[in-house]
Order: structure tokens, then sequence, then C-alpha cells
């Protein structure tokens, strides 16, 4: 339906089939990208996008201010990560896994805040991990081609266990979750402002930027709202991941090494391990 080299174009003709409502795959190839919709809505997606190059055919090329890391595949890795994780830890099941690192909301507000990441890290099933795994192959690698790996991980992470944080903190309710898609839900929130600042900053049509906005909510309810989904926890990534996206989006260049960023890379991984340790080593909640 489209390809194209350009992570940017890519992820600006995701967001223009999101706000037709037209369901839409993004995958990975040879150094590109290509964007897949159902045989049935090939037509409707072929004039949405040219629609869209028509209105946009007279315009400057928009592109955030701050430069792009460029290549990196630290989503991919995350995403075999998680795959080899659920190879070890299994379905959800009563065993030390779930049992320790689920985020149960009542253990969370009792202390146990390692639950907020190691959560991230554990799914329900064999369909949950692979489609969590392939939307961090798209939207996590999009965040770091755009950030770097290192910030781009911590961003994402933060955004994950901020969300299943306030999810503990604002339900009444003894609610246990898991899996990464409160994350990725942060990542889609990253690269919604991004394309939010870059549109803004295109003068004239600055007030179509408010269709980035649109088409985020609408992947959160194509994506985010489906049986056994943690609607709230999706809201909340998407919300944090949003905020956390507006310094990178507004500052005037890239400021990190590649060596100081995969430090951070590092970094964000010893950050799940502690968490690790310290739910399979801590006293557990009353």
């Amino acid at each position: 339906m489209c390809v194209t080299r350009s992570a940017t174009q890519a992820e600006e003709c995701a967001v223009v089939l999101a706000a037709s409502g037209i369901a839409h795959r993004l995958e990975t190839m040879g150094g590109g990208w290509r964007l897949m919709v159902a045989a049935g809505d090939a037509d409707r997606a072929a004039h949405a996008l040219a629609a869209y190059e028509r209105e946009n055919r007279d315009e400057p090329q928009l592109e955030p201010s701050r430069a792009a890391y460029g290549t990196s595949w630290i989503g991919a890795l995350i995403a075999a990560l998680l795959v080899g994780f659920f190879a070890v830890t299994g379905p959800r099941a009563p065993n030390v896994w779930f049992d320790r690192g689920s985020a149960s909301a009542q253990a969370i507000r009792s202390g146990e805040v390692w639950r907020t990441v190691t959560a991230l890290t554990l799914h329900a099933d064999l369909a949950h991990v692979l489609s969590n795994a392939l939307a961090c192959l798209v939207f996590v690698t999009a965040v770091a081609w755009w950030l770097g790996p290192g910030v781009g991980t911590w961003l994402v992470l933060l955004a994950g266990a901020g969300g299943n944080a306030l999810t503990a903190i604002t339900t009444e309710t003894s609610s246990v979750s898991v899996g990464a898609s409160t994350a990725i839900f942060g990542a889609l929130g990253l690269l919604a402002v991004r394309q939010f600042v870059a549109r803004r900053r295109g003068g004239p049509s600055g007030h179509k930027a408010w269709v980035v906005i649109a088409a985020s909510l609408a992947l959160l309810g194509l994506l985010g709202t489906g049986p056994g989904s943690d609607l709230l926890a999706h809201v909340f990534g998407l919300l944090i991941g949003g905020l956390l996206g507006v310094g990178p989006a507004l500052a005037p260049h890239q400021s990190l090494g590649r060596s100081s960023q995969w430090l951070l890379a590092l970094a964000a991984s010893a950050l799940v391990l502690v968490c690790w340790k310290l739910a399979l080593t801590g006293v557990a909640s009353p």
C-alpha cells in the first residue's frame, strides 16, 4: 500500500489511515517501512493517502527540528527479549513470576513499586506476547530512530511504569495486569507529540497537527480496548508518553552520541533486572 525508507513518512501515512478509521499494519523491510491494509480497504486507503498528498503538495516538507538519531534496531531486540522471557515464565498461572511480578494495584499501593516495571515483561499467553512484540517492533523502533536506543528506551520504560503506577493509585479495585502494551502506548504518545510539534511549526498548516492527536486516540480505541486489556493503564501510558515527548520534540538538536545512548540502554536493562531482583527476593506485601 505504501512503501518508504523514511520512518517519519511511514508514521504520517499510518496517522492518515488511523484518522480515516482504516485498519492497517506497519512492517519493516530491508531498512524501510511498508504499510499494509486489507484488500477490501485498499481503494479507500489509496484515496485517503492521495487526498493527504494533494493537501500537502505545495507545503514545505516538515520534520521535527531535533535531528533524528538514525537507524537503531533496539525495538527488535526488546521484542525478541519479550518473547524469550515468555518462554521462561510461560502463560499467566499461579507461579513465582506472576505472583511477584504482576501489576497488582493493591501491592503497588503497599510499596511494591517494582511491579510497575516487572509487569511490563510478563504476558498472559502467546497471542498476547506476539502482538506486543510486533507493536514494539514498529513503535519502539520508531522512537529509537528518533531519540536513540538509550533515551528512547528510558522514555518508553518510564511511560509504561508510570502508566501502571497511576492506574494503581487511581483505581479502587484490586486489579492485576501484565503486558508491555502500556509502554507501547507510551511510545505512541511520544511519536504523536513529535508529529504534533512538527505540524504546529509548519506555519499555515499548523491546524492539521490535531489530526495526530485524533489518530492516536483512534489507535487507542483500535488496539487498546480488546478483551482483557487494561484501558486505564493504556490511557495513562499514552498520556505520560506524550508529556515525556514534549521536551525532546522541542529540543533543537541531538545531544548524545552513540556510546552514551547504548550506556543508557544498558542502564534501562539494569533497572529491569534490579526490579526483578526486588520482586523475587523482597518482602511480600501483607
